[in-house]
Formats: structure tokens, sequence, C-alpha cells
């Protein structure tokens, strides 16, 4: 049996879509681009070059479209709706990074997951499926994505993860949940009036 030649088959365009996740002002927010001309407002993104890979179309486009560097983003889920780009058809790989806000550029577009605009494409779902991924991993352990510094006291942790979770969490409960992945620095933090507080580690 003779293999039918690539050419015979459908080719759609690939184009990457980049969420990159933050907290500020107690909201977990995303990077977004401001609109242009014919396009919403959308997440950076670019289509792949021919030779290229999909990891380093993803930095060209945070590179070149948000003014962004150094990121380390990962392969999130791949989109494939055949409505989800009126110009033809385009699969979109979607990537994920979550850093802190200081490591963005000071006008960066940084908007609130719960207050976000019109979005071109299917970028609305990507971002869902970000944040959705992101409290995934902070329902299991200590600030993983390094929101917070290397270390923190119980406090400054629960605090971040009632942001991510947008959940109040039981003081008691959540320590309890949290310590086997964590290890004692033995320095204290003044928090307040209150009592030192001990200052962790992640494990």
């Amino acid at each position: 049996m003779t293999s039918r030649p690539l050419e015979s088959f459908p080719r759609p365009s690939v184009a990457v879509d980049t969420a990159v996740l933050t907290v500020v002002d107690r909201h977990v927010a995303v990077l977004l681009l401001p609109e242009l001309e014919s396009l919403p407002v959308r997440l950076p993104g670019t289509f792949l070059h021919e030779g290229e890979l999909l990891a380093d179309a993803v930095l060209r486009s945070l590179r070149q479209k948000a003014g962004v560097r150094g990121l380390a983003p990962r392969q999130l889920h791949v989109f494939d709706a055949v409505d989800r780009d009126d110009r033809g058809r385009v699969l979109s790989v979607a990537f994920i990074d979550v850093v802190r806000s200081s490591l963005l550029r000071p006008d960066a577009m940084l908007v609130s997951v719960g207050d976000l605009p019109r979005l071109a494409f299917d970028h609305d779902r990507i971002v869902a499926f970000a944040v959705e991924e992101l409290r995934r991993e902070y329902r299991e352990l200590p600030d993983p994505r390094g929101l917070l510094g290397d270390a923190f006291t119980l406090s400054e942790l629960r605090g971040v993860h009632e942001v991510v979770l947008e959940a109040e969490l039981l003081p008691d409960t959540f320590r309890r949940s949290m310590l086997p992945n964590l290890v004692a620095t033995g320095e204290l933090s003044r928090e307040g009036r209150g009592r030192p507080a001990e200052v962790y580690r992640r494990g």
C-alpha cells in the first residue's frame, strides 16, 4: 500500500499563545496586548515560522510583542476548534507561565482574570484553562510557582493561596496541609504587633 503524500492532507496554520499570570493587588492577573487595528485585546502570541520550534516561537512572541524576556513558559493545551479563527484553520498551542509582577515591564497591561475585556479568538478560554491549572497546583503544594520569595511565613503563604484560589482558608487546616512540604529556616519574622512568626522555605 502506497502512502499518500503530505500535500494531500489539510495543513492548518499553527499559532502559539501564552497566558502569563501574576498577582497584582490581591488578584490573579494576566498579561495582555492592547487593541491593535482590527485585533481586539489578546494574549501575546504569534504564528509558528518554518523550521521553528514551538518553545522558540513562544519566547519570540513574548520578546517582540510584550517586551518580556527571561521567562520559561511550558505547554498547557492545544486549542483546535475549527472556527476559532475566522481567517482560516488555525491551531493554537497554548503555553503558561506564572511570575512575580516585578519581572514584567512597569507598563505591562495586567488585567484581573475576573474582569477581562473582550479578547480575540478564543483567548478567554485559554486564560480560563490557565487559571484552573494554576489553582490545581496551589491546592496541592505551597506556592509552587514562586509568587512569594524563597522564604516566607505561613501567614504570607496562606495569603497568596487565598488570592489564587479565591477562597478563605482556615489557618489551622492550611498549616497542617502545607507543613509536610515546608522546611523551617530557624528565622523569625515580626508581623504587626503579634508574636514573631516562624519563617519557612519550600521543601
